[in-house]
């Protein structure tokens, strides 16, 4: 019996009810992959088969072409279930949302990646970091070197967290042109001759996210591979980049929804009924429905003040979009501990999903922008005003 498609309901909650549904079962898969650090492909399999990948490809092509505000609902739902999961998937949709949106590509390719996508599943992320230069948003030059060599590209480096890695059909890596002070950005194949991953992901936080080392030994592609240049430092404003608040967000009511059942069920024998009677616990769990609420409306807002603006005006919002990354991320990591302490010494044993939470929920800090980047850009924000 076929799985029914994302792309034929009508609604965002009809979307969001059938993901939902969909998605229940990472919760119970969350626990292996975090504990062996392993990917969890299968979840990405049930996420293919109700066409979850193609959501924001362009309608033209074939997808749904989805808001942005619709996005981060949908990644918050998978987060609620398996951060790990959402975080890796949201790679993928909100680069292809961002190539739809900024058109910068040869549209020959970019219809050709559509294809891939909509017809064969084909999944892509981006590979910027490395060892030597740290987070590609602070403008380091990469060291992976692309050669020319007739009319292909010969391309030699190490990308460190390459997320989803495992299941990837599609890299895009910035590399360095040789003799030029140029940066490219290049679509490389999983297939491609001197491509292999190197299995280094060993982290105590989003353990399940696949996000190995991609390692290019002379790789060749052709020339049409290089679909961008890029100026390192200097980034657009980039409204995609809120699926990284709202998988956390989604952590965070995660959380919050297992410390609630928690609390209802139990009763130690030095009081009656359940905890969830107690001043001080029902003081926590109005503290967090208050982060939450925050975190949702300014979210959900800047989402939507996104799509409903145009080119120029989006270029206007990156201290808005680094805000909400800022406080809504910040905000899932009290809300989590708050989580934590209305559960007690329980939520720090291994058999209970709330010490994942609280890894995971951390890993918030180390995606862009960067906290200190985000305040400086406000306060100049701030101070160009007056």
């Amino acid at each position: 019996m076929n799985s029914p498609s994302l792309l034929k309901l009508d609604s965002t909650e009809e979307r969001i009810q059938l993901l939902r549904k969909k998605s229940k079962p990472f919760f119970n898969r969350a626990e292996k992959h975090d504990r062996n650090g392993t990917f969890p492909k299968e979840n990405i399999a049930d996420l293919k088969a109700i066409d979850y990948h193609a959501l924001t490809i362009p309608k033209k092509y074939g997808g749904k072409e989805i808001s942005l505000y619709e996005m981060v609902r949908l990644q918050e739902t998978i987060a609620e279930f398996d951060g790990a999961t959402s975080l890796s998937i949201g790679w993928h949709l909100g680069i292809i949302k961002n190539l739809s949106e900024r058109r910068n590509w040869d549209e020959d390719t970019y219809a050709e990646l559509c294809k891939e996508v909509v017809k064969k599943g084909a999944l892509i992320n981006a590979a910027a970091t490395e060892p030597d230069t740290g987070s590609p948003t602070r403008g380091g030059r990469p060291t992976t070197i692309a050669r020319k060599v007739g009319n292909e590209w010969s391309i030699t480096g190490r990308k460190t967290f390459t997320t989803m890695s495992p299941v990837l059909d599609f890299f895009l890596v910035s590399a360095s042109i040789d003799k030029t002070e140029q940066v490219g950005n290049f679509l490389i194949p999983r297939t491609s001759e001197g491509l292999t991953i190197d299995e280094t992901w060993d982290m105590m936080a989003m353990r399940a996210t696949g996000s190995h080392d991609l390692v290019l030994n002379s790789v060749r592609v052709n020339d049409s591979r290089l679909v961008e240049y890029l100026t390192p430092g200097e980034k657009p404003a980039a409204g995609w980049l809120l699926h990284i608040p709202a998988c956390y967000l989604g952590i965070a009511k995660g959380a919050q929804a297992y410390a609630i059942q928690f609390a209802k069920s139990y009763s130690p024998n030095s009081i009656e009924g359940t905890i969830s009677d107690l001043p001080n616990v029902k003081q926590k769990i109005g503290e967090i429905e208050l982060l939450l609420q925050q975190s949702s409306h300014f979210l959900y807002a800047i989402s939507k003040a996104w799509d409903e603006s145009d080119e120029q005006q989006r270029q206007q919002m990156k201290p808005e979009l680094g805000a909400v990354k800022h406080c809504v991320t910040n905000q899932a990591i009290k809300a989590v501990d708050l989580a934590m302490r209305i559960v007690g010494a329980h939520s720090l044993s291994n058999e209970r999903p709330l010490q994942r939470y609280y890894r995971d929920v951390r890993a918030g800090l180390h995606n862009p922008p960067m906290d200190d980047m985000t305040i400086m850009m406000l306060a100049a924000t701030a101070m160009n005003r007056m």
